[in-house]
């Protein structure tokens, strides 16, 4: 590699360093996600986006007016063959402080789960339970996973296409107990940005061996057709991230979330102004006495 291509590889690598910064700045800024004094555990997977939420998080956090703490916590779900020493070696690298969890999850969800079915439902919610006892454990006050933004919109329709719901993975959620508060501050980075750093980065990668390995998956489907959308059309997925920022509830269908059998009809007030107020009857059956005359209305 020569000179120029050196300067190219790395004016392109500052320039997406930035990029996730400023994504990650914006998402912990709009939805009020790290406040001064918090703990933050970062739960480290062994995938580029924990491994990228942790080293973008550790750099914010020296340029942030507020002071706030970071934990990196790992789950050993003990999965066979899994490099115990890596993440401990890279955790101390850093000088942070840090947990290993051991949690033999991995046993649980193969007995569960019969072979060849999708085992991520189990194991999320185990991997889950385990991660919001701990936190408390240890005095975090939020939980921060790797999530991107393709991960959210994976998840809508996911939810819509096999569970018939409209629902995604919000940017921070307060568990049902009140107990928890989750943050995903990678909710406006993109994933092929998060590749692309991790390469840059080298993280020491850990892949997953417990449903990586399953092959058809929903979510892979899923993303496939995210991905080709994308291509045809680029920015879709970006478009289709902030429509669920601009929800219009009168505008769907749930009966929960508004009020369609109380709609009564009021023209008391001050007409809204229409875009044409005029039309022209060209022919009709019916006495016109009958109508109002909306011009004295």
């Amino acid at each position: 590699m020569n000179q120029t291509d050196n300067r190219k590889e790395t004016l392109e690598y500052n320039k997406l360093q930035k990029r996730l910064r400023r994504n990650m700045g914006n998402a912990i800024i709009d939805y009020n996600m790290i406040e001064e004094g918090d703990v933050v555990m970062a739960c480290i997977s062994g995938g580029k986006d924990s491994f990228a939420m942790l080293d973008i998080l550790l750099n914010l956090q020296k340029a942030a007016p507020i002071k706030f703490d970071v934990v990196a916590v790992n789950l050993d779900q003990k999965q066979p063959g899994f490099p115990e020493h890596i993440l401990p070696e890279y955790f101390q690298s850093l000088n942070i402080p840090y947990y290993i969890v051991d949690k033999d999850t991995y046993s649980v969800v193969k007995e569960k789960v019969e072979e060849g079915k999708t085992t991520c439902g189990l194991c999320s919610r185990l991997r889950r339970g385990t991660l919001y006892s701990f936190a408390e454990t240890i005095g975090a006050t939020k939980i921060a996973l790797g999530h991107h933004l393709d991960d959210i919109v994976e998840t809508l329709f996911l939810n819509m296409f096999h569970g018939s719901r409209l629902k995604a993975m919000p940017p921070k959620l307060r568990s049902d107990d009140g107990r928890n508060v989750v943050i995903r501050p990678l909710a406006y980075c993109r994933e092929k940005d998060l590749i692309k750093y991790a390469e840059y980065k080298q993280f020491p990668i850990i892949p997953c061996n417990l449903c990586g390995s399953q092959e058809n998956l929903q979510r892979q489907s899923i993303k496939a057709m995210l991905i080709d959308w994308d291509k045809k059309t680029p920015g879709r997925v970006d478009a289709i991230f902030k429509s669920i920022q601009n929800i219009s509830p009168s505008q769907l269908a749930d009966k929960n979330l508004f009020d369609f059998v109380n709609l009564p009809l009021d023209r008391e007030g001050e007409r809204a102004e229409y875009a044409f107020t005029e039309a022209t009857v060209s022919s009709t059956n019916i006495d016109e006495s009958m109508f109002i005359d909306v011009t004295n209305v």
